[in-house]
C-alpha cells in the first residue's frame, strides 16, 4: 500500500542529534509526482512551528492505513518548488520498501571511521567517527578546529573495504553541536547534501554492522 495524495505523513529527521531525532513533524501529502511527493510544509504538532528540511535530510516516515496500522517508510528530501503554496518534494517509496516496522534505529551504529572534510572557513579537518548514520556522523577531532553550532562543512567518509577497495563517500554537512572535552574536541553533523546511491552506502555499512553486533 502506498501512500496517497490528501494523505499525512509522520515524520521525523534522522539524525545523530537525539533532541532532534525526537521531533515528529506532520505534512500532508499535496501531489503525485510519480517517483515524488510534493508534501505541505511539516509542522510540529506539539509547538505549532513549521519545520524547514534541508535538500537530502533522510527522513523516517509513517502513515496510517484503514485498520489503525501505521506503514514506515524511509525517504530523502528532493528539494521545494511553488505551487501557489511552497511545497517540499520527498522521494516516493516503493511498495516493497514500506514495513510495519519502524527501522530508522539501525541507520545509526557505533563505528570508527576516517572523515576527512574541510570547513567554509577553509580549515582542514581530520577526524574518526564515534556513530554513523544516514542523516549523519558525530566525531572527534582537534579542539583548535572552528566548529561552531551553524558550520557547513564538505569532505569524505571512509568506509570499509568491499570487494578488497576501500570506499570514499563524498558528502556536504552542517554542524549540529560541538564540544570541547579534555583533549579533543566532540562534533556532531547533520549531512545536507548527499547523492542517494553514497547515503545507500552507508545505510548498508549500518545494516551490516548491526546484523554483526547482533551476532555477537
Amino acid at each position: 500500500m502506498l501512500p496517497s495524495v490528501n494523505q499525512a505523513l509522520y515524520l521525523q529527521i534522522n539524525t545523530i542529534d537525539e533532541e532532534e531525532a525526537k521531533q515528529e513533524y506532520k505534512a500532508r501529502i499535496a501531489d503525485d509526482l510519480g517517483d515524488r511527493l510534493a508534501l505541505e510544509i511539516p509542522m510540529n504538532e506539539q509547538t505549532g512551528r513549521l519545520k524547514r528540511f534541508y535538500v537530502g535530510d533522510e527522513l523516517s516516515t509513517y502513515f496510517v492505513s484503514d485498520g489503525g496500522f501505521k506503514n514506515f517508510f524511509t525517504t530523502t528530501v528532493m528539494g521545494y518548488r511553488e505551487d501557489g503554496i511552497r511545497q517540499v518534494i520527498v522521494r516516493k517509496p516503493r511498495e516493497e520498501e514500506i514495513g510495519r516496522v519502524q527501522r530508522r534505529n539501525f541507520l545509526r551504529m557505533p563505528a570508527e571511521l576516517e572523515v576527512s572534510l574541510t570547513t567554509d572557513l577553509k580549515q582542514k579537518v581530520l577526524g574518526v567517527t564515534e556513530d554513523v548514520g544516514g542523516g549523519g556522523i558525530s566525531f572527534t577531532c582537534e579542539k583548535n578546529i572552528s566548529l561552531d553550532k551553524g558550520r557547513k562543512t564538505e569532505g569524505w567518509l571512509l568506509l570499509p573495504p568491499r570487494n578488497g577497495k576501500p570506499d570514499h563517500v563524498f558528502f556536504k554537512g552542517m554542524v549540529v553541536r560541538a564540544i570541547d572535552t579534555e583533549f579533543s574536541k566532540s562534533v556532531i553533523m547533520r549531512f545536507t547534501e548527499m547523492a542517494d546511491k553514497e547515503r545507500q552506502k552507508i545505510i548498508r555499512f549500518c545494516f551490516e554492522r548491526e546484523q554483526i553486533i547482533r551476532k555477537s
